[in-house]
């Protein structure tokens, strides 16, 4: 099952906010996350907040149901409007994620993207996401969500290899999400990325070169490479424990980064955050909405156990889907807990996300010995030296192998 949401304090019931969360909001870029908690089948290595069907049988009936669903998410969205009073800014991205967003029917989707520009707006050139299963979509899905506003969609295609895609325990056939990129450039989708996994056990070298390949014949403007994380309580990690199936090392997701990176950037992409690629000759091609997370600006999550961030207050709301419902069905925040971020924290986390993107983060974000270990880690060959002469730590090639040791490094 998911893994537990963190402690902290309560959330007032109005879901109301410190007036300083609310400060300065004005210069700030606001997004929100729509979160679709429900899955046709758990994936073997999946630790996300998502439910099947059997899961929720008996654990909250209609309140827990997808054909709901719309209505209790706009709900919130409602509620973020009465929180968020006067808020003078206009939505700049949303992102549909999940579980499985497009289990829901289009219209679904398109009722929740209508709930945010009724209440908020969207401003102009807004970039509106879903994540999309290969499985759960067809050419006239994709022409409904189109037509509702959607102009980017990212699939979850992990890999090309049948063997592979079977120890991921993910159910669409290996062709179909590259045959949705064309279905969405069909449809009008100007934006269209792709989600690969590596380091699946009994993963080649060349399977990992042959998904890549895969990918890029259909050329998406992005793509996204994940190393795979073996979570406790999957799955995975239990048929891993019983020696079913082997594991990889941190040296062999070391030299699929590497095979990623040239690949890719052969292909025309860049990187511009550690586990991101675009189109280079795009700017547009990059996922804004994401880098509205790690530049610290504030999102909106609405759905069970979505995260939301405000000028400093991040908060998260209740797990499980007929809890989520009820709270909002009473009148009440869907929140489970919150911390108000204290100056420290704010910094140790621009370092965190920062360092983490090609622009790369401020040296004097930098404490006294988060300032030596930059200085080492430039010696290292871990920080380019054109842009630390500029006052910003940025990662080189090797540096981004090494990435949670040096962030561990200069937060200090």
């Amino acid at each position: 099952m998911p893994s537990a949401l963190p402690d902290g304090e309560p959330v007032p019931e109005s879901g109301s906010l410190p007036p300083e969360a609310l400060a300065g909001r004005e210069a700030r870029p606001l997004g929100f996350y729509l979160h679709v908690p429900y899955c046709a089948t758990r994936c073997g290595y999946c630790d996300f907040n998502t439910y099947t069907a059997g899961e929720l049988r008996g654990s909250g009936g209609v309140l827990a149901s997808r054909e709901n669903y719309a209505a209790t998410l706009s709900d919130e969205i409602r509620l973020a409007r009465k929180v968020l009073g006067d808020d003078p800014r206009r939505v700049e991205t949303v992102f549909v994620g999940g579980g499985t967003p497009t289990l829901l029917p289009a219209g679904d989707l398109a009722r929740m993207l209508a709930a945010v520009r009724d209440e908020f707006g969207l401003a102009p050139g807004a970039e509106v996401t879903t994540e999309a299963n290969p499985e759960s979509v067809d050419a006239r899905y994709l022409a409904e969500l189109r037509e509702a506003g959607f102009n980017r969609i990212s699939f979850g295609m992990q890999s090309a290899r049948s063997h592979v895609l079977r120890v991921l325990d993910r159910t669409h056939t290996p062709g179909r999400p590259q045959a949705c990129v064309e279905e969405a450039r069909a449809a009008g989708f100007a934006h269209v990325n792709l989600d690969l996994i590596y380091g699946t056990p009994g993963e080649t070298d060349d399977d990992w070169r042959a998904s890549l390949d895969a990918a890029l014949a259909v050329a998406p403007d992005h793509v996204s490479a994940y190393a795979l994380i073996v979570e406790e309580g999957t799955q995975l990690a239990r048929r891993i424990r019983r020696g079913e199936v082997p594991t990889t090392d941190d040296d062999v997701h070391a030299d699929r980064y590497l095979i990623a990176d040239e690949t890719l950037s052969a292909a025309g992409m860049t990187w511009y955050e550690v586990s991101n690629w675009a189109a280079a000759d795009d700017p547009a091609a990059r996922c804004r909405h994401n880098e509205l997370y790690w530049t610290g600006a504030d999102w909106w999550g609405a759905g069970p156990g979505a995260h939301s961030h405000t000028g400093g207050v991040r908060w998260w709301n209740v797990k499980h889907p007929a809890a989520y419902a009820q709270a909002l069905a009473h009148g009440r925040s869907p929140g489970a807990g919150r911390e108000l971020l204290g100056a420290e924290d704010r910094r140790v986390e621009r370092i965190l996300l920062e360092l983490r993107l090609k622009a790369g983060c401020p040296l004097d974000l930098l404490a006294p010995a988060g300032a030596s270990a930059a200085r080492r880690a430039l010696s290292d060959g871990l920080l380019e030296s054109g842009p630390y002469g500029q006052g910003r730590a940025v990662l080189t090639l090797r540096g981004r192998l090494l990435a949670d040791a040096v962030v561990r490094d200069l937060v200090d």
